[in-house]
């Protein structure tokens, strides 16, 4: 028979996923000999069961019976005895951390008589009708569903009818009567009694916490943690030890560092004659623990005692749960601290510097999401006040400016030195120059791997997408808000880019003391020790890590830049990036060339700006590969909206004009070129084979750009990336162009140029045959955002804002696959292409150039998998080098 339940005695902190966190950390504290209240433990297996079947399974209440005689023999009492009664809590404890999402009951054993004996035994009858006021309402609101608010209505007016200020100035007879009330309410409210029989309250309580694994608080928290929800909770039951005894009685919480920190010291809240409720309520102020060493100084000392040998034992911050029942201290409760980010570097440092953990176990510490909300400015939060509108936090920090609505008024006044926010209802690649000017954009839809999105992470730029509670009228360059409020062009904004916030007016920020070490290389200032905490684990990172990490940058700055926070080269250069701008104009000529003649007279032109443009990242990567991707989207999306043609056109038209001869050309042009689905359809390796001379005038240009730099002393490492190959034939055809172009710029330059060449795998095809390919490519680069879209069979533009917010609420996402890598799938994909990969060509050069290579979760991934580097992001350097050494230490050698 399947044993569902165990005595704090029988347990350890490693059984979690059998006792809950709270089970395990209490049958810890037991083994330890702390003094824990006598209690035992139903297994998350009894609640799994239970959920599966919506009844009790085989067995449990039998058990149950067997572990609770053994408390009350323990105890010398009985539960719910007439006179002297044992007393229970039964509370939720799931193998992470849920606070406040499940259901605590406290009090079990109280009813009409037994109160009357706890009231004799305890000499207070005060206590012992508030502790059975505590059970009627907590077991009226959740095991009976009795809405909370109205036993909370019912003590709000006695004590407006007492002047009481609190619930500690109420007396007995005030008690006693609001459980009589408390009673009738739930008659009222369910038709049922509260039950007298301690047994039933058990048997109906331990269930209530099991149903509250599904109840929506817990869904969604279990959402927001990427917590499975398949994992159950147990129930710990527990004999109560009392705070509410008078004033040598009291409950507190107490942590062994500063969470928000990392400090080390006492830190936390007591109550004198509270229950525990109580202080994490707030119903009244509660003092200090320095507080409670004038109060109950033996107590204090005790504490102090208990709480070394809990974090030494645990080797990290813990968070503690005590309750002093006349001047007898308890230990409730244990567990590993939640913390600020700040915290984690500064404890994870001082333990291992302290020699109770090593380095590595430091470094396993610590994260890259956390180093992220390090490296960004953030607003004074006790000055923000309540926001304008909330939105998805797309990209970390916090930013001020002057609202425009679109890129030209971006540009022209942060020209100006106006520091501006710039809002539109979503952003296409022509808003590049607004977003460049801006310290933040802002949008009214999509999610976070939309086009804003992405291009404001790679800039380091603060951005909240799809805030839907803005109606953007960028016509008539204003914002109005769900209640009416109508801000114009020029208004200030505060945007908060971590917590998905906009604020009316300026808020104060605060600069990130980690984000100028990492730019400069200072560790000054006030911050000091935070930064050297940050400092010492990117240098361990960089110590174990196997995988490189290199950058996604498309200038001379941002490789500057991707150098500075510590990137090994780039793992991408987007070419197209480099046809914007005043370069539009060649790009629309050599669409519109009516002839070979033409379309060689805009290539050669835009062939000088190529050039440049790669001699400078070069020398900004000198001695570091350098990969440039050759042209990849539609051609199309270089020409103006086709609306916009048309409308321009008409407009003419109506005017008793003729239309522009070259908007009418732009026009053919557009419609020529027009798909339904340009993202599938003629770009990529596809439009380098169909539009003659363009992959030879961008290898030329890089071939030129090699040898400029190593007639000028440099040691340039360019490589030739195809994009969206999914047939080997595809690869050899763009090689021969490449590989002859390179001998014809070594022989006429007398500099040898060698240009490894090689492919983004982004298409399902690609994947699949990787055998095939790596008989032509030098390495292979995972397109991990193509891959996605591909793989899954849909628009990142199109399907973000249509349905991600209902499949991530129903679970078949747990993040977003632009976000997180979808390992299944895609993850699989890519561990077909590495090892079939590597099978044809033994030491084939793997990466990932995708937003995915600077996500903490999936640089795990493709550690495992055996990448040779990921690439990301500038701002998200750090973050990689940190997770790549994470790996290294978490998850072996890969």
């Amino acid at each position: 028979m399947v044993r569902y339940v165990y005595d704090f005695s029988e347990g350890s902190r490693d059984q979690a996923g059998l006792l809950g966190g709270k089970g395990a950390n209490l049958a810890e504290m037991t083994r330890l000999g702390l003094p824990v209240p006598p209690g035992f433990t139903l297994s998350t297996e009894a609640c799994r069961a239970y959920l599966a079947t919506g009844t009790e399974p085989e067995g449990l209440a039998a058990e149950v019976s067997a572990h609770l005689a053994r408390v009350e023999e323990e105890t010398g009492r009985r539960l719910g005895q007439a006179d002297d009664p044992l007393l229970v809590s039964v509370r939720s404890g799931a193998r992470f951390s849920m606070p406040g999402m499940m259901e605590t009951i406290l009090d079990i054993g109280l009813h009409d008589d037994s109160v009357r004996g706890l009231a004799q035994a305890s000499g207070s009858e005060r206590f012992a009708w508030d502790s059975y006021r505590r059970l009627v309402q907590m077991f009226g609101s959740t095991v009976m569903g009795v809405d909370g608010a109205l036993f909370e209505a019912e003590l709000t007016r006695l004590k407006d009818e007492r002047g009481a200020p609190d619930d500690v100035r109420l007396d007995a007879a005030d008690l006693a009567g609001l459980v009589r009330t408390y009673q009738e309410l739930i008659r009222r409210e369910t038709g049922e009694e509260f039950p007298q029989e301690p047994a039933e309250q058990l048997r109906r309580a331990v269930r209530a916490v099991f149903d509250s694994w599904n109840g929506e608080r817990a869904r969604l928290y279990r959402r927001r943690e990427h917590i499975p929800d398949d994992l159950g909770t147990a129930v710990t039951v527990q004999r109560m030890v009392f705070g509410n005894l008078g004033a040598d009685s009291g409950s507190g919480v107490a942590f062994t560092r500063d969470p928000a920190t990392g400090r080390p010291g006492l830190y936390g809240d007591y109550l004198p004659n509270a229950q525990g409720e109580d202080v994490v309520a707030g119903i009244r102020n509660t003092v200090s623990l320095a507080d409670l060493a004038g109060l109950d100084p033996g107590s204090h000392g005790r504490l102090r005692e208990y709480m070394e040998t809990l974090e030494r034992h645990y080797r990290d911050l813990c968070d503690i749960e005590f309750t002093i029942e006349r001047g007898k201290l308890w230990m409730l409760q244990t567990r590993v601290g939640k913390r600020t980010a700040e915290a984690a570097f500064a404890i994870a440092d001082e333990l291992a510097e302290e020699g109770l953990i090593t380095p590595d176990e430091g470094l396993a510490r610590v994260g890259g999401e956390g180093l992220s909300r390090l490296m960004f400015p953030r607003f004074d939060a006790s000055a923000a006040g309540d926001p304008l509108a909330r939105g998805l936090p797309a990209s970390p920090g916090a930013a001020v400016g002057a609202a425009v609505f679109d890129s030209a008024e971006a540009v022209r006044r942060a020209a100006d030195g106006e520091r501006v926010v710039l809002v539109r209802q979503e952003t296409t690649p022509d808003d590049l120059p607004g977003m460049v000017a801006a310290q933040a954009v802002l949008t009214s839809r999509g999610g976070k791997t939309s086009h804003a999105a992405v291009v404001a992470r790679g800039m380091g730029k603060v951005c909240v997408c799809g805030a839907e509670g803005l109606l953007v009228d960028t016509g008539a360059r204003r914002l109005t808000t769900r209640d009416g409020t109508v801000l114009e062009e020029g208004a200030v904004l505060s945007v908060d880019g971590s917590a998905g916030a906009v604020y009316a007016g300026p808020v104060p920020l605060v600069d990130s003391a980690v984000m100028r070490y990492l730019e400069t290389g200072h560790r000054d200032g006030a911050a000091s020790e935070l930064v050297g905490a940050v400092a010492r684990a990117l240098e361990r990172a960089d110590r174990v890590r196997r995988m490189e990490v290199r950058a996604n940058a498309d200038t001379p700055e941002d490789a500057a830049r991707a150098r500075g926070f510590g990137a090994q080269g780039i793992g991408l250069c987007r070419t197209e990036h480099m046809f914007l701008g005043e370069r539009r104009q060649l790009v629309e000529d050599m669409i519109l060339a009516r002839d070979d003649a033409g379309r060689e007279r805009a290539l050669e032109a835009l062939l000088p700006l190529q050039r440049r443009d790669f001699a400078g990242i070069l020398e900004a990567m000198d001695g570091l590969p350098v990969t440039i991707r050759l042209l990849d989207p539609p051609l199309h999306e270089f020409l103006p909206d086709r609306t916009a043609l048309i409308a321009r056109g008409a407009a003419a038209e109506a005017r008793g004009e003729r239309p522009d001869a070259h908007d009418a050309e732009l026009l053919d042009a557009v419609n020529r070129m027009h798909e339904e689905n340009p993202m599938l359809g003629l770009r990529g390796v596809r439009l380098g084979l169909v539009v003659p001379g363009l992959v030879a005038m961008q290898v030329r240009a890089v071939a030129q750009a090699v040898v400029e730099r190593v007639r000028a002393g440099g040691a340039p490492r360019a490589e030739i990336m195809v994009p969206l190959v999914g047939d080997v034939t595809e690869l050899r055809l763009v090689r021969d162009v490449v590989d002859r172009v390179l001998a014809e710029v070594s022989e006429a330059s007398g500099v040898p140029v060698e240009c490894p060449v090689g492919t983004m795998i982004e298409l399902p095809r690609a994947a699949l045959t990787a055998g095939r390919i790596a008989e032509e490519a030098e390495f292979f680069s995972f397109g991990t955002n193509d891959l996605t879209q591909t793989a899954w069979g849909f628009s990142r533009d199109d399907v973000e804002a249509a349905f991600f917010s209902v499949y991530l609420d129903k679970g078949v996402f747990p993040a977003s696959p632009f976000e997180t890598l979808d390992r299944e799938g895609v993850g699989r994909l890519v561990s077909i292409a590495v090892e079939e990969g590597r099978a044809a060509r033994p030491g084939l050069k793997i990466g990932v150039c995708g937003e995915h290579g600077g996500d903490p979760d999936s640089v795990h991934f493709f550690h495992r998998a055996g990448l040779d580097y990921v690439s990301c992001s500038p701002f998200r350097v750090p973050v990689a080098r940190l997770e790549a050494g994470r790996a290294a230490v978490t998850d072996g050698g890969g």
